[in-house]
Parts: structure tokens; C-alpha cells; sequence
């Protein structure tokens, strides 16, 4: 295993988010992105943005709890000039159908097979944030031929162990209850984003961010299924990925700032699986460090999905 330091971060501090341009638009990020609309066989049709057509390793990027593929705007055009690079709405999520289920992170991963299926992948890298990372974990837990490299983006899934993690679950909760439970506003989805965000990054929360999120939980379909995907984060812990059996060692991509599952949680998690590796962001990142810092981020995952290792760190 290997991490930065002790400290969970490393002395040289990566501060490009800090130079980059804040009325950046997520039109120009995916600029030469292709958005389509894929068939599948259980869960109705899935939104993807795909990028490097024609490479032969794929990555599939997947999004957290009420999110959307536009979180992976800032990588998608970078990565896709060295891989096949696709992110998608979970079922339920964004622009995909959105049928009334019960939704788990075992459903979700199902749903991920069928979306290969449908793409012609029999096998992927695999990367996913928050919900997106519970969901990958189960899927190499199951499907273990069909995962080549797997990054845990400060996924989900992973035990609780401090007092902060369990307050900053709760707050999770009552945050996502006020675009659930009330109708959602500009107010309630610019705090539901800058919980994902730095205290150093709040204004990469711009008002297209917040127009584009506020527009999808508007949607009447968004509003019929919210409750029951937001049931999710309450039965976070029947959820946890039974990491002993798993096959593939990933990635645990982390930031000392991660709300609810800090780093002592990921790196407990990675010792549970031979052969893990854990990185630290350098730049301030918290729960969206490929949104965050997204040279770093995509700099990380192209070593990793390339080599499998991350050059600079240390044992554990």
C-alpha cells in the first residue's frame, strides 16, 4: 500500500484550481464531447458523455448520490486523448430513465453491466466518486473478469470510524432532505454542492452549476424517485463493500478533506484488500477532487490506468 505522508498530505501543494478561470462554462469543458442516449436491456435508456473514441482501454467514470455525469466535465476531453473515456447518469439520475425502483448500490451495479453490455465492453477501468465508488467495489467484487483497474474515488461503502464522519453523515442527510422533502431551490442545491467542495473551491459552485442541478431536480420524474434514492444514504451501513473479497486491488484516491469517510477510514478499508494503494491529493480538493483539482486528478488516473501504479508515494 502507499500513501503521500503521515500527515495524509504532501509538503508541495498542487494550486492550479487556484489560477483557473472561475466563469469557466461546463459547454467549453466538454467541448468535443459527445452526449448520446445508450438502450438498455433493464433499466431504460442512460445518458453518457464519451470522449477518444477509438482507444483501446475504456474508463468508465460514474458520479455520486443525486449527481450527474457533468462532474466528470473537467476530465473528460484530457483523459479521452489517451483512453476511451465515457461517464453516465445512474438510473434514476441526470437525464437517464428514471423508473420507480428500489434503488441500491446493487441495483446501480447491475445497471453498470447492462451499460457495458450495451457498449460492447466486456471488460473496463473503472473509477467512481462517492456513489459511484460503492457501486464500482460491488460491481469488481462480482464481476471481478470484467474490471480491469479500479479507482475508489472518495467513494462510499467504506465503514464510518470517527465522530466528524458520523456528523458530517448527518448533514449529508439534511441536506439532500431539502431538496427531497421541500421544493428544491438555488439556495438548497448551492449548499447540497459546496458540501462537495473545498472551503478554498466554493466558486466553482457558479450559477451554471447550480442552474444545471437545480433544473434536473425539478424534473417531475427526478421528484417522483428522489425519495427512494435518497433512502440510500440512510442504509449506508447494510451496503458495506465486503472488500476480503475482493479480486482486483484498487486505488484509493482520497483528499484530507473528505467529508464522512476521512482518510483513516479509506486507509483501514485499502488494508483490507492485498496490493491497494492510496493517494492524497495535494491540491485543496474534499468529496469532488476530479472537479477540484482536475490536472491532478487526471494526471493520478492516467498513471494508474496506464502502469496500475502511482509514482511519489510511500509505505504505509
Amino acid at each position: 500500500m502507499c500513501a503521500r505522508d503521515s500527515s495524509g498530505r504532501s509538503e508541495a501543494r498542487d494550486t492550479s484550481n487556484e489560477h483557473r478561470e472561475k466563469d469557466m462554462s461546463l459547454w467549453l469543458d466538454m467541448l468535443g464531447v459527445e452526449i448520446r442516449f445508450v438502450e438498455t436491456k433493464s433499466f431504460g435508456k442512460i445518458r453518457i458523455a464519451e470522449s477518444g473514441v477509438g482507444n483501446p482501454e475504456t474508463i468508465l467514470f460514474m458520479h455520486g448520490l443525486n449527481g450527474h455525469l457533468e462532474a466528470y466535465a473537467k476530465n473528460l476531453i484530457s483523459l479521452g486523448k489517451q483512453f476511451h473515456v465515457v461517464a453516465f447518469d445512474f438510473v434514476g439520475h441526470g437525464l437517464s430513465d428514471k423508473p420507480v425502483l428500489e434503488y441500491t448500490p446493487l441495483v446501480f451495479a447491475e445497471q453498470l453491466g447492462e451499460l457495458m453490455d450495451a457498449l460492447g465492453l466486456e471488460s473496463a477501468h473503472l473509477s467512481g466518486e462517492s456513489l459511484g465508488g460503492w457501486v464500482s467495489a460491488f460491481f469488481a467484487v462480482k464481476y471481478p473478469n470484467r474490471v480491469k483497474r479500479l479507482m475508489l474515488n472518495t467513494a462510499g461503502g467504506i465503514p464510518v470510524v470517527s465522530e466528524k464522519g458520523k456528523a458530517d453523515l448527518a448533514n449529508l442527510i439534511a441536506l439532500n432532505q431539502r431538496n427531497v422533502q421541500a421544493t428544491p431551490t438555488r439556495d438548497s442545491v448551492r449548499a447540497r454542492l459546496e458540501w462537495l467542495m473545498h472551503e478554498n473551491n466554493r466558486s466553482l459552485v457558479n450559477d451554471e452549476l447550480i442552474s444545471l442541478r437545480l433544473r434536473i431536480y425539478l424534473m417531475p420524474e427526478t421528484q417522483q424517485v428522489a425519495p427512494v434514492i435518497n433512502k440510500i444514504i440512510n442504509r449506508h451501513d447494510e451496503f458495506l463493500v465486503p472488500f476480503e473479497q475482493m479480486k482486483t486491488a484498487p486505488l484509493f484516491l482520497w483528499t484530507a478533506d473528505n467529508p464522512i469517510h476521512d482518510l483513516e477510514a479509506a486507509r483501514a478499508a485499502a488494508k483490507r484488500v492485498p496490493g491497494s494503494q492510496v493517494y492524497v491529493m495535494n491540491g485543496d480538493s474534499a468529496h469532488w477532487p476530479q472537479y477540484e483539482v482536475p490536472e491532478e486528478f487526471d494526471r493520478v488516473a492516467s498513471e494508474f490506468f496506464s502502469t496500475g501504479k502511482v509514482s511519489g508515494c510511500v509505505p504505509l
